[in-house]
């Protein structure tokens, strides 16, 4: 492992990911379990990865630039179902953000970096540290968001807690036919029905690699790759599959997906990556070991082992 490695944590989907399955409970009866698993499943990666700095990215309310490009965009979310076998369920939302206002303050005593910029998503900030931020350094994504595929290379590779796995370039090109280079331009074509993206009617990925295999396995990205997709598509007019005439039809459409989609600064404003450089030149690693004491007094929180665990956050302190 690399000395200088660090780990990118996308918060809100690992958070929600244990929030609805993790049935862990307080001793006063409230619902813990996004709390409980983020951390263990935070802390056993730092371990795994050895890393040297962690930064923890929270939602920023969501992307004020994507919903000008695209008003319709993540507007049909789905809500959040638990995973619970109880008969009195207490209200999701005010969980929900009790335990995620609890957690903020619990990390606030580790030597973890959180971050949360206003008007963005995570997937945007996140873009801008691997891409540029720390280009040069090797990095781990915590997240089973595939959108994050697009940033794979030599230096950045993703753990899935859904795969409990790593994932690599090889990965993405054995699964899906294409190099993670070209994964948002195929994207944009297909589409991602969990953000309310429309794709082009009759494109998948099975589609995209079959009649554009040579395209889409080439790495490095050109921006306007998407045209040759086009002018082959009106090359093809007389073919009988409709995948051309689809292409070519929607080409306005794919333009729009593919700034809805590509990782990159194009989503984030001046102010928000100055916001982004002051908090990581400003931060300060500390391990205030009586105020998480306090707060896990205070939340009946006995089911944190925070005296086995304490020596992996140590480490980052050096």
């Amino acid at each position: 492992m690399a000395n200088d490695r660090c780990l990118i944590v996308d918060a809100y989907n690992l958070f929600i990911r244990h929030y609805v399955a993790n049935p862990t409970m307080s001793k006063n009866g409230d619902q813990i379990g996004g709390i409980v698993g983020f951390y263990n499943n935070l802390t056993k990666l730092i371990d795994k990865t050895n890393a040297k700095d962690v930064y923890v990215i929270w939602e920023g309310g969501g992307s004020v630039r994507k919903k000008n490009i695209y008003t319709n965009y993540k507007r049909q979310s789905r809500p959040v179902k638990l995973n619970r076998y109880y008969e009195d369920i207490p209200d999701t939302l005010q969980n929900r953000n009790y335990q995620i206002k609890t957690l903020i303050k619990f990390l606030d005593n580790f030597p973890v970096t959180q971050l949360y910029v206003e008007g963005s998503e995570a997937d945007d900030v996140i873009g801008y540290l691997c891409k540029y931020r720390f280009k040069t350094r090797p990095k781990v994504i915590l997240s089973s968001d595939h959108d994050y595929y697009q940033l794979l290379n030599k230096l950045t590779i993703i753990y899935s807690p859904t795969l409990k796995s790593f994932v690599d370039e090889k990965f993405v090109i054995n699964k899906f036919g294409i190099h993670p280079d070209n994964f948002a331009l195929a994207k944009a074509i297909v589409g991602d029905n969990s953000d309310n993206i429309p794709g082009v009617p009759g494109a998948g990925f099975k589609t995209l690699v079959k009649e554009y295999g040579h395209l889409f396995q080439k790495p490095d990205f050109d921006s306007n790759r998407y045209q040759l997709f086009v002018e082959n598509a009106a090359n093809m007019e007389n073919s009988k599959k409709k995948i051309y005439k689809s292409i070519k039809e929607n080409k306005d459409m794919i333009e729009r997906n593919f700034k809805l989609i590509n990782l990159d600064v194009g989503n984030l404003a001046h102010y928000q990556i100055n916001k982004i450089e002051q908090k990581l030149e400003n931060n300060e690693k500390t391990y205030n070991n009586i105020n998480i004491h306090k707060l896990l007094n205070e939340n009946a929180i006995n089911s944190i082992d925070i005296y086995n665990t304490k020596i992996i956050y140590n480490r980052l302190l050096r």
